[in-house]
C-alpha cells in the first residue's frame, strides 16, 4: 500500500456528485477519472445524438465536479494518447497518479462489470466496487423477492416498492384511491390536434456541446441518426428545467394520453426525462416525490401521478432486477425460435407503413420514441414478422438515447419480443392494425387499409397478426390471455385462414 491518492473512475451513466464511490471518498486525497473511450461508442453502432448527449453530459459533469472541489482527470475521445478502453485508460491513470487504491461504483451492465472485477488482479491494487444505491431495490433484495415466488410479475413487485417508499400510500398503509394500478385509465386515444400541446425544452448547444457535435459528426458519420435536431439537456440544471416543464405542462394529461400517438408529434404529454434519469442527471426518487406532491396539491389527477410513478419504481426497477437476476446469457434467449433479419427500413424509415415510418423517422431525428411506439409499433412488427430477437435488441440499444443494456434488454427481449418465453410478461404484446388505429391517427395517412386483411391494400399488421398466432399455436395456444384470439382464429373458415396466411407469407417474402 502506498500513500498515493484514491483513483475514482466515474462512468458515463454515473453523472451525479452523489454517486456512491464519490460519497464515500475524501476529496483531498482523490482523483476522479472520467474517460471517453472508443470501445463504448462502437460496441454497438450508437445513434449519433446518443453519443453526443453522453459525451457532452460527461464533459459538463466534469466541470461540475471541479466546481465542487474535486480533482478530475478527464480523457477526451480525440486525445491522441487515448487507448480506447476503460481498462487501458485506468492503467494509464495509475501510471500518472500512482494511487493507493481504486474506488468505483458498480457498472450497470454485465459487460462492464466484468472489466471492473478484473482490475484488482490486473493492477495489483485494492479495488472497492460500491453498490449503486441510486436504485430502490438492491440485487440481493430482488433475488430474495424472486426466490420467494413461483412466477415473477411486475405488479406485485411494484406494490412492494410503493410500500417501501410510501409513494401514493395513505396513512393506513393502503394505496391512494383504493387501487394499486390505474392503467385502465391510461389508454385514451389521441384527442386530435391541440395547439396547447406541451413541447419539451429545446436547449441551445453551448461551446462544449458544439465541440462534441463536430467530433461526433466527423467520427461517426456512418452511424444511424441525425444531429440536426439535437436539443438534449446536458447538465443537471438543464435537466431540472425539463423536469419542471413536464410537471407544470404535461403531467396533468399524461395519465390519459400516455399510450396515444399522433402523426408528426413525437413527444405529446411524455416527460422526455428518461435519458437524464438513466445518465444520472436526475434523481428518480426525488422526481417521483415531486410528482406525488403535485397530486396531493390537487394539480394532477391520480391516474397521471400513479401512471408515471409506476414507470419509475415499477417497470424501471423491475427490469433492472430481471437483468441482473437472469444473468448475461439472457440476451441469447429466443423462445419463439425466430431468425428473420431485421428489415433495412429500420435504419431508414423508408416504408409505406405510415406507423412504422413515423416511429422510425422520429427515432432517426431525435433518438427518441415513447414506450407505446417502441412496444406496439416497431416492437410489435418485429414480433409478428418473426425477427431475430437479438437483432431487435441491438437495434433498440443503438438508437435510443436512454438505452443502456440493463433497462433496454429485458424490455426488448422479454416484454416486446417474448423471447424469454413469458418470464417478464404473461403474454406476447401482439396486435393487429386495429390497435394502432384505435390509439393513433397513423392509419388515416397510410397507403394501406387498416380494415382489410388480404389484398394489395391490406394493412400488413392484420395478416401478420393472425399468422403469428397460427405459426406459434403449439407454444402459445395454452396461454389463457390469448384464449379469445385463438377461438376467433378457429372460427374462421378454412379458405379465409389460408388466404390470410398466404398474404402474410407473400409480405414476409418481400422483406427478404
Amino acid at each position: 500500500m502506498t500513500d498515493g491518492p484514491f483513483l475514482i473512475p466515474v462512468l458515463g451513466d454515473q453523472l451525479t456528485p452523489d454517486i456512491a464511490a464519490l460519497r464515500h471518498a475524501d476529496k483531498a486525497r482523490s482523483v476522479v477519472l472520467m474517460m471517453e473511450v472508443a470501445d463504448e461508442t462502437r460496441y454497438v453502432r450508437h445513434h449519433k445524438a446518443k453519443i453526443a448527449f453522453i459525451l457532452s453530459a460527461m464533459r459538463h459533469h466534469a466541470d461540475r465536479l471541479r466546481a465542487l472541489g474535486w480533482t478530475v482527470d478527464y480523457v477526451k475521445l480525440d486525445d491522441p494518447a487515448n487507448s480506447g478502453s476503460f481498462t487501458a485508460e485506468v492503467a494509464r491513470a495509475i501510471a500518472r497518479h500512482h494511487p493507493a487504491a481504486i474506488h468505483v461504483t458498480e457498472a450497470g451492465e454485465w459487460r462492464v462489470r466484468a472489466m471492473l472485477e478484473d482490475w484488482e488482479l490486473r493492477f495489483g491494487l485494492p479495488v472497492t466496487i460500491h453498490e449503486d444505491d441510486r436504485f430502490l431495490c438492491s440485487h440481493a433484495e430482488f433475488d430474495s423477492w424472486a426466490a420467494a415466488r413461483k412466477q415473477l410479475r411486475m405488479e406485485f413487485f411494484y406494490r412492494d416498492m410503493r410500500r417501501k417508499t410510501g409513494l401514493l400510500m395513505t396513512s393506513a398503509g393502503n394505496p391512494e384511491g383504493g387501487e394499486w394500478n390505474y392503467d385502465a385509465e391510461n389508454r385514451k386515444p389521441p384527442p386530435g390536434r391541440d395547439l396547447l400541446m406541451p413541447q419539451p425544452v429545446r436547449f441551445r448547444p453551448d461551446a462544449v456541446t458544439q465541440d462534441v457535435l463536430a467530433l461526433v459528426a466527423d467520427r461517426f458519420a456512418d452511424h444511424i441518426g441525425s444531429l440536426d435536431h439535437f436539443h438534449f439537456a446536458v447538465t443537471h440544471e438543464e435537466a431540472m428545467r425539463q423536469q419542471r416543464r413536464f410537471l407544470d405542462e404535461a403531467l396533468p394529461r399524461f395519465g390519459d394520453y400516455q399510450d396515444a400517438m399522433l402523426t408528426d408529434e413525437p413527444f405529446l404529454w411524455h416527460s422526455i426525462l428518461s435519458p437524464y434519469i438513466n445518465a444520472g442527471l436526475l434523481d428518480p426518487l426525488a422526481l417521483c416525490h415531486a410528482v406525488e406532491a403535485r397530486y396531493r396539491a390537487g394539480k394532477v389527477p391520480l391516474n397521471a401521478a400513479e401512471g408515471f410513478i409506476r414507470q419509475i419504481i415499477g417497470w424501471r426497477e423491475y427490469v433492472r432486477g430481471i437483468y441482473w437476476h437472469e444473468g448475461p446469457d439472457y440476451a441469447q434467449r429466443n423462445a419463439l425460435g425466430t431468425t428473420r433479419p431485421l428489415p433495412g427500413f429500420y435504419w431508414t424509415g423508408e416504408t409505406d407503413m405510415h406507423c412504422m415510418a413515423q416511429a422510425i423517422g422520429q427515432t432517426i431525428d431525435h433518438a427518441y420514441a415513447h414506450h407505446i411506439q417502441r412496444l406496439m409499433i416497431t416492437g410489435n412488427f418485429a414480433l409478428l414478422a418473426g425477427i431475430d430477437p437479438h437483432q431487435v435488441h441491438v437495434w433498440y440499444l443503438e438508437v435510443y438515447a436512454d438505452a443502456y443494456e440493463w433497462v433496454e434488454l429485458p424490455n426488448t427481449l422479454g416484454m416486446s419480443q417474448f423471447a424469454d418465453g413469458g418470464l417478464l410478461g404473461s403474454k406476447p404484446y401482439a396486435a393487429s392494425g386495429a390497435y394502432i388505429n384505435r390509439m393513433s391517427d397513423y392509419c388515416k395517412s397510410c397507403r394501406y387499409d387498416v380494415k382489410q386483411r388480404v389484398g394489395e391494400d391490406a394493412c400488413p399488421f392484420n395478416a401478420l397478426y393472425w399468422d403469428f398466432l397460427a405459426r406459434n399455436e403449439k407454444l402459445l395456444g395454452g396461454n389463457m390471455r390469448l384464449a379469445m384470439p385463438y377461438r376467433n382464429w378457429a372460427k374462421m373458415a378454412q379458405p379465409d385462414r389460408a388466404a390470410i396466411r398466404d398474404q402474410a407469407a407473400r409480405f414476409l417474402t418481400s422483406l427478404d
